[in-house]
C-alpha cells in the first residue's frame, strides 16, 4: 500500500510537471513577453551606479550616479543625479515612463553649467544619453504593443533555458524613436527577464549588444548588477558602456518630490 501509494504520488508529479513544461513550451512571443512585462521589478529602489564608457582605443571614463525610482501606478518615476566626475557633476536626468503607449514617456536633462533644464524632444530619444552606448529610448520601458513579436528559437546561456525572440517596431514613429529597425530578446525562462539583446540600429549600419550580468534576487526582486552594451559597425567595436549598480535597495520610502524639475534643478 505505501509503495502504491508513493508511485501515484511520483505519477500525479510527473504529470504536473509534464502539463507546466507543455504550458511554457505552448506560449506565443507575445504571451512570453507579456509575461517578461508583468514581471516583479521592485519599487521605491534607491542605488549607486557606476558608468564606465570605452571607447575603440579601450581609454576609459568613469562616471558615478545616485538613482532613485518610484512606481506611480502602472507608470515608472526616474531621478538620477551624477556625483563625480567635476564635469558632469549635478546634471541630473528624470523620467516619467508611461506604461500605456498613448502618450510619450516624459524626460527632463539639467545642465548646470548652463543653468539650464532640457527637455528630451522625441526626435532625440534614439540618440546616447550621457556619451554612452544607451539610448534616452532605453531608458525606459517598452510599450508591448509598439513592437510586433515572433519566437525564433530556444537556446542557452550558460546553464540557463532562454527564448530568442524578434521585436520589430510596429510603426516608422516607434522605429525612429528608438533607432533600431529590429531588435533579438533572450529571455529567460526561468524567471521570465530578458538577459541578451541585439539591436540593429537604422543608421549607419551599425549593431547594438546589450548583456545583463551579475543576475540575484535583491528583497524578492530578479536584478540585473551589471549592464554591458556595446557598438559595432562591420563586427569592430566602436564603443562600449558598463553600468554597475551597487548598494540596490527597494520598499525605500520616497517622497513624490524628490520626482519634479524643481528638485532636478537644485540637485541632490
Amino acid at each position: 500500500m505505501k509503495t502504491y501509494s508513493t508511485n501515484l504520488c511520483s505519477l500525479v508529479a510527473l504529470l504536473m510537471l509534464l502539463v507546466a513544461v507543455s504550458t511554457v513550451q505552448a506560449m506565443s512571443a507575445r504571451e512570453i513577453m507579456e509575461k517578461v512585462d508583468a514581471r516583479n521589478d521592485g519599487d521605491n529602489m534607491t542605488a549607486d551606479v557606476k558608468m564606465t564608457l570605452i571607447d575603440r582605443q579601450r581609454n576609459k571614463r568613469i562616471r558615478e550616479m545616485k538613482v532613485f525610482t518610484k512606481d506611480k501606478g502602472a507608470d515608472t518615476w526616474k531621478m538620477q543625479f551624477f556625483l563625480s566626475p567635476a564635469d558632469v557633476k549635478d546634471t541630473g536626468f528624470l523620467t516619467y515612463d508611461y506604461y500605456e503607449g498613448d502618450r510619450d514617456d516624459d524626460q527632463w536633462l539639467y545642465l548646470p553649467d548652463l543653468h539650464k533644464t532640457k527637455r528630451i524632444a522625441t526626435s532625440d530619444k534614439s540618440s546616447a544619453f550621457m556619451g554612452s552606448d544607451f539610448s534616452y529610448a532605453d531608458m525606459t520601458r517598452r510599450v508591448l504593443d509598439e513592437w510586433k513579436y515572433k519566437l525564433l528559437k530556444e537556446d542557452k546561456v550558460g546553464e540557463h533555458k532562454v527564448w530568442l525572440i524578434e521585436a520589430i517596431p510596429a510603426s516608422d514613429e516607434v522605429q525612429n524613436r528608438y533607432g533600431y529597425t529590429k531588435s533579438v530578446l533572450f529571455i529567460r525562462q526561468d524567471i521570465f527577464m530578458g538577459i541578451r539583446a541585439v539591436h540593429w540600429l537604422k543608421e549607419g549600419k551599425k549593431i547594438k549588444y546589450l548583456e545583463n550580468k551579475g543576475i540575484k534576487q535583491i528583497d524578492g526582486v530578479w536584478v540585473a548588477t551589471e549592464l554591458h552594451e556595446k557598438t559595432t559597425k562591420n563586427k569592430v567595436m566602436l564603443h562600449r558602456t558598463v553600468m554597475e549598480y551597487a548598494n540596490i535597495k527597494y520598499n525605500q520610502s520616497l517622497d513624490d518630490a524628490l520626482f519634479s524639475v524643481r528638485k532636478l534643478e537644485k540637485g541632490i
